[in-house]
């Protein structure tokens, strides 16, 4: 199964690559972000390995994600025109994700990002899930793109509102 969704950030796009690529912010707009630590290789560059928990209620999932593409490797200064792609591969019981996020400029100091998501689940239960409620994996990766945007223009924390 894949979903696409989008969003418009009121902030350059060379602000956004930072902000979205440096782990010190996940947990204040990923929603149950635990634990995200690199087992091999460098936080976000090409074929590093990182164990992920995500928690949801008193469930926890753990995860590997395996980044798969980082164009441009330098995200600090971005030539006009420049589109920035991050994707990733995460692996957990049963699933396997491929997360494409691609960034470019939407006009003065906006940033448009693009998040296509492919979902594939062994276990039949999440299966059924993901053919009868599709809708389900689109509303939490636009819920994430949301929080993202809030955290990127004005600093709210999702952890501040019991999230």
């Amino acid at each position: 199964m894949k979903c696409t969704t989008s969003i418009e950030i009121a902030l350059p796009l060379e602000r956004v690559a930072l902000l979205l690529s440096d782990p010190a912010h996940l947990p204040m707009w990923l929603r149950g972000m635990e634990v995200h630590e690199p087992v091999s290789g460098k936080h976000g560059e090409l074929g590093t390995v990182s164990r992920v928990v995500l928690r949801s209620g008193k469930q926890a999932m753990e995860l590997t994600e395996t980044v798969t593409r980082r164009e441009p490797a330098d995200l600090r200064t971005l030539p006009a025109g420049t589109v920035v792609r991050f994707e990733r591969e995460i692996e957990g019981s049963g699933m396997w994700n491929a997360a494409r996020e691609r960034l470019t400029e939407a006009g003065p100091d906006r940033t448009r990002w693009e998040s296509e998501n492919e979902y594939r689940f062994r276990n039949p239960l999440m299966r059924l899930m993901a053919l009868l409620m599709p809708g389900m994996f689109r509303k939490q990766q636009l819920q994430h793109m949301e929080d993202f945007k809030a955290f990127a223009e004005h600093g709210t924390d999702v952890r501040d509102h019991g999230a």
